[in-house]
């Protein structure tokens, strides 16, 4: 399900650096203070990346319950996150999946912003 995204209508990436060690209750605040954006919107992804790129978190309202996924990559492998801070965009289903696949967004998500003006 959060390898290929297929079961969500948006997926806002959150960009820079996120504690990952914060929950449900500390991204959901995060999202909503940080950006202005509702995380209990149904269908809407939200991925968040912490200091070290090998792991992300994912959170989703899923109707009745909020959902956290996690998810770290063995090794040596790393997500190629966009670390410009205060900005969350909104990317599409094959970026998503571009990123799962560990291949760089930069110059691809500019279109589509929904950050909160810093």
């Amino acid at each position: 399900m959060l390898k290929n995204g297929t079961d969500f209508s948006k997926i806002i990436l959150v960009c820079g650096r996120v504690d990952l060690r914060r929950g449900i209750d500390g991204l959901a605040a995060h999202v909503r203070l940080n950006y202005d954006l509702d995380p209990y919107e149904k269908g809407t992804l939200y991925l968040f990346c912490g200091r070290r790129a090998g792991r992300i978190k994912a959170l989703a309202f899923e109707g009745i319950g909020m959902t956290l996924y996690i998810m770290r990559l063995s090794g040596d492998n790393r997500f190629q996150w966009p670390r410009k801070t205060n900005e969350a965009v909104e990317i599409t289903r094959e970026q998503h999946q571009n990123l799962m696949g560990g291949f760089p967004l930069t110059g691809t998500i500019k279109e589509s912003h929904v950050s909160k003006s810093a």
